[in-house]
């Protein structure tokens, strides 16, 4: 079916969804599912050069290995191999770059993220992703 699943995480419940959509398909055949939680760095474009910068980055990674460590037990408890991503940048740009490098068959993601304010700051990661990337991609609503 799918050799390589790439399924991008924010920690909404939307994100989550997706995951476990992409992990009942990685269950299926011999499938090595990828998962991306990507710290969206447009959105410290704003805000003013001093330290708030880089504890708002230091929050949201470490948001970004939690929700990384839950995913991946959830996958381990399934009996499905697990690789996980911690990136930075334009979020729709690094799920993207991860699936080429990963010769990734499928992206998952879900149709919205954490917030409505997030979708206007850096717009609509999975509208993103669906438009630009080559890879067949899944939208999962919640």
């Amino acid at each position: 079916m799918f050799a390589n699943i790439l399924v991008a995480i924010d920690g909404s419940e939307a994100s989550q969804r997706a995951f476990d959509r992409a992990l009942d398909i990685a269950k299926l055949g011999n499938t090595t599912l990828h998962a991306a939680y990507i710290v969206e760095t447009g959105l410290f474009s704003s805000l003013p050069a001093d330290n708030t910068v880089e504890i708002m980055y230091n929050v949201l990674k470490t948001e970004g290995e939690n929700v990384l460590a839950r995913v991946q037990e959830q996958a381990k408890t399934a009996g499905v191999a697990v690789k996980t991503f911690l990136k930075s940048g334009h979020a729709g740009s690094e799920i993207i770059r991860l699936a080429d490098e990963n010769k990734a068959d499928l992206i998952v993601v879900g149709s919205h993220g954490k917030s409505q304010t997030d979708r206007l700051l850096i717009g609509s990661v999975s509208t993103f992703v669906v438009t630009h990337s080559n890879v067949s991609t899944m939208v999962v609503r919640s």
